[in-house]
């Protein structure tokens, strides 16, 4: 782990990022040394930063950083974390403060390999995402609705139902993500995947499956998702910067099969990973 750039696991108790959540992170996969779209997070990296008034780290002082990290672990999930800094006591943010960069690395995840070409099952959270457009798409470091889903989840797994993800609907009952991922249809023709301008986060494997449909002049929406559409879908599956692409084969009643269009999505960032 490193922090500012030092060896070590240690913050200010007066750390923004500790007492509020105040900051953004990114996590992304490391193999043989390298980072996969290491310039994609970057970006989002800046974009997070901004819409919270963070000074977002120079990319070449992170890229050394990183390059620091990955000598001593060059495989593993790496999570980078920005906060806005040290601060006193009270919400109102300070009017200059020097950011706190952390960068952590842990093993690569032991997911069955079967889910990425038979599918998960997924389960429906009774947990409802709350609307806030301000904060909407950016990965910031307060997460408990997510930790809270994710808890249902657990429990789940507990009574050894094997679910792969569980999915999140807003208070509207709009489908919007996974508990750690984004989500995406196949209908009628059509590439579908939730508007998350109100809330949920965006995520850089989102991006590069949307990037797909647009090379591939497969028509893409954007928009309001609702749970029966879901459940009649084509095809649907999940997809973040470490699983990769998951499909769904089993969601409450609903059972899928086939997965054509998932398969060649996950062949196509399978092979960009691979460059």
């Amino acid at each position: 782990m490193l922090v500012n750039g030092k060896q070590g696991n240690l913050i200010s108790i007066r750390d923004r990022g500790l007492l509020y959540g105040d900051g953004v992170f990114r996590t992304f996969l490391a193999t043989n040394g390298k980072v996969r779209h290491w310039p994609l997070h970057y970006q989002k990296l800046q974009h997070d930063c901004a819409a919270l008034g963070i000074s977002c780290p120079d990319v070449a002082l992170l890229s050394a950083q990183l390059n620091d990290l990955l000598m001593q672990q060059p495989e593993g999930v790496v999570k980078l974390i920005v906060t806005r800094g040290e601060g006193s006591r009270g919400y109102t943010p300070p009017t200059r403060t020097e950011s706190t960069i952390i960068w952590d690395v842990s093993p690569l995840p032991a997911y069955p390999a079967e889910w990425a070409t038979h599918g998960i099952i997924a389960r429906l959270c009774q947990f409802r995402l709350s609307h806030q457009p301000r904060l909407a798409g950016i990965k910031h470091l307060n997460r408990l609705e997510n930790v809270l889903a994710a808890a249902e989840l657990n429990d789940a797994q507990l009574k050894d139902e094997k679910f792969g993800e569980g999915l999140l609907l807003d208070a509207a009952n709009n489908v919007i993500e996974g508990t750690r991922s984004n989500l995406f249809l196949v209908s009628q023709g059509k590439l579908v995947t939730p508007d998350l301008s109100r809330c949920g986060v965006a995520g850089v494997q989102r991006e590069r499956v949307m990037a797909w449909a647009a090379q591939h002049s497969m028509p893409l929406q954007v928009r309001d998702v609702g749970l029966d559409e879901v459940m009649k879908a084509d095809e649907v599956f999940v997809v973040n910067s470490v699983i990769g692409l998951w499909p769904v084969r089993e969601l409450e009643q609903c059972r899928w099969t086939s997965f054509p269009v998932a398969a060649r999505i996950r062949l196509f960032l399978d092979e960009q990973d691979a460059k």
